[in-house]
């Protein structure tokens, strides 16, 4: 209804806002107390003492955030949107894909940086050194996941099967978190910051894909 549309159109501006300010915010606060020293890292240097404890389920789990994991599982769910919306004549098929690439490409481009300015020691259970936060494995695993999540959700028919997607896709991420902290190789802080970093870069390829692609729209 032409009603609703307009709704719809009104009420996007402050979700953009939400999406992107929100998560931003909290990750400018997070990096300025890291790299301050401030009172935030005295709590989480407590908390890691509290949840620190080496396993091998723990070292399982946080490899769920290697490069070698993550990125394959989102080469498979870009491959499958490339052929599927190729062979369905679909408008600009490839865009969808070149965005979360450029997307995961962009995590090292900004992961690495902000380790060398915060150049924050690694927990007591990993060995001497400097570069923790953001957690990379952290980002890896939302970016690849969450990206391809993005991906998947508009080409699966059932509300099931969508919120079975978005489960799966939350059970990853929060199971590498947990397994990174849990294992000692990040304190919690180096999470929560790659957290609120992502959420900006999702939401960007969110906004992204649904102002120039439209995916289930074949062209005639």
């Amino acid at each position: 209804m032409p009603i609703s549309a307009n709704q719809d159109r009104a009420t996007l501006p402050g979700c953009v806002a939400l999406l992107l300010a929100l998560p931003a915010l909290l990750f400018a606060l997070v990096t300025w107390q890291v790299a301050a020293d401030g009172p935030l890292v005295r709590l989480d240097e407590r908390l890691s003492r509290l949840l620190v404890n080496p396993d091998r389920y723990s070292e399982l789990l946080a490899d769920l955030g290697n490069v070698q994991f993550a990125v394959p599982v989102l080469a498979a769910a870009l491959g499958y949107v490339a052929v599927r919306d190729r062979r369905a004549g679909t408008d600009r098929w490839w865009l969808p894909v070149a965005a979360a690439v450029l997307l995961m490409a962009l995590v090292p481009a900004l992961v690495v940086p902000l380790k060398e300015l915060t150049d924050r020691p690694g927990t007591p259970a990993v060995p001497p050194g400097t570069g923790y936060y953001p957690s990379g494995h952290t980002a890896t695993a939302a970016v690849a996941y969450g990206s391809a999540t993005l991906l998947l959700l508009p080409r699966l028919g059932t509300d099931l099967a969508r919120r079975a997607l978005i489960t799966l896709c939350a059970a990853l991420v929060l199971g590498a978190s947990y397994g990174l902290v849990r294992r000692g190789y990040h304190w919690p802080l180096d999470v929560v910051g790659s957290w609120c970093l992502c959420a900006v870069l999702l939401a960007s390829l969110w906004l992204f894909l649904r102002r120039t692609t439209a995916p289930d729209r074949p062209q005639r």
